[in-house]
């Protein structure tokens, strides 16, 4: 898998999120094969592919994520979310991963690390690196290859079987991930790989008993030894803990500062990485800004009433009013004619006070500076 570099700033409402291409070179363009094809609200959406034939490097776009859940676990002493946040996720988990399996498509690789999260609270199920696409007249989901983490592998994997159900791999991962994040563990540790491995292929662990007996029976159930008697993806939507609605008896962990600005509000914007990539024109940069001001700012004033005006455009002194155009005016008040006097300082102003008009320039400024090639 490649890098993921998440683009951090303050302009944009929506932002992008980078993967770079300079690892794992077949698994990447699998990766990218599979995300075209994929649309759902719980899966990350790929927005473009770009190619810079200089520095021999792809780039994935993908939609902004704030964070990963890992990341949040990561934030809090006790490593786990409140029962009720929990449960949200793993709904939204469960959803994403019906979706895949429906498109014949293996993950394999389930975990909280390659779980996102929007600013609004949408779980994004990512990084296919190492997913399977089942052959399309396939009379089964068996596997013969396993990349994933191995603390989410299970005992059939562990084990070292040459073949295994696809689906069933990715409902004992998403299992674990429940496991993990409703207790801060995870039910199968070891000092080394294979320590691990042979205490997942035993089978033995233990549930703690604050988990509740609901719960409980649902990881028993997706943590069954036996794939042919593990959960499918319809008994675990109508197990009584999935469809229980969980009342909020403490506050939901929140999305932690970001580690690289500790900006507690993850603002985004891509145009710092790409200045950086492709350099920073200053000249160039205050062109755009008088241009970006100039076709931003102006608008037309509508003529409107308030509650309880009389509209003078329609009355005055008993007599008929003719109606002209509206005078092209700025969104702060100032006419057309003045825009050309503004001085550099003052159009930086403007321009910093307004969002709208900060996003069009950031639009302007990534076309100006990706020199990338579209895939």
């Amino acid at each position: 898998m490649g890098n993921k570099k998440k683009l951090l700033g303050e302009d944009t409402q929506d932002g992008w999120e980078f993967k770079q291409g300079i690892a794992g070179e077949a698994n990447v363009k699998k990766e990218i094969q599979l995300l075209r094809r994929l649309r759902h609200k719980n899966v990350i959406q790929l927005v473009d592919v770009l190619y810079n034939e200089e520095k021999q490097k792809m780039y994935m776009v993908m939609e902004y994520c704030v964070c990963g859940m890992q990341e949040m676990l990561d934030s809090v002493p006790d490593k786990k979310f409140p029962v009720f946040q929990a449960h949200g996720y793993f709904c939204q988990l469960i959803d994403g991963l019906e979706y895949l399996h429906s498109q014949g498509i293996v993950h394999k690789d389930i975990k909280p690390g390659n779980l996102l999260l929007t600013t609004n609270g949408t779980l994004k199920i990512s990084d296919l690196g190492v997913a399977e696409a089942l052959h399309p007249f396939a009379e089964d989901d068996m596997c013969r290859t396993s990349q994933g983490s191995p603390a989410f592998q299970p005992p059939e994997i562990a084990n070292g079987l040459d073949t295994f159900s696809g689906f069933k791999v990715d409902i004992w991962s998403a299992g674990v991930t429940l496991y993990n994040i409703t207790t801060g563990l995870y039910p199968f540790e070891g000092d080394n790989i294979y320590k691990l491995f042979e205490n997942i292929g035993k089978g033995d662990y233990v549930i703690p008993e604050d988990c509740g007996p609901p719960l409980s029976d649902l990881l028993r159930g997706m943590l069954e030894y036996d794939p042919a008697k593990r959960f499918s993806i319809q008994q675990i939507r109508h197990h009584n803990w999935f469809r229980k609605k969980h009342t909020q008896c403490e506050p939901p962990i929140a999305i932690p500062p970001s580690p690289e600005t500790k900006d507690r509000w993850r603002s985004m914007t891509v145009v710092p990485y790409l200045e950086d990539l492709h350099g920073y024109n200053e000249e160039e940069e205050e062109d755009d800004l008088k241009d970006d001001y100039l076709e931003d700012e102006i608008i037309y004033t509508q003529d409107f009433t308030m509650p309880g005006q009389v509209p003078n455009e329609t009355r005055q002194n008993g007599q008929s009013c003719s109606r002209g155009l509206p005078k092209p005016v700025c969104m702060n008040g100032t006419e057309t004619g003045q825009l050309g006097s503004k001085t550099k300082a003052e159009r930086r102003a403007s321009a910093s006070s307004n969002p709208s008009r900060k996003a069009s320039s950031a639009s302007s400024k990534i076309r100006k500076l990706s020199t990338c090639k579209q895939q």
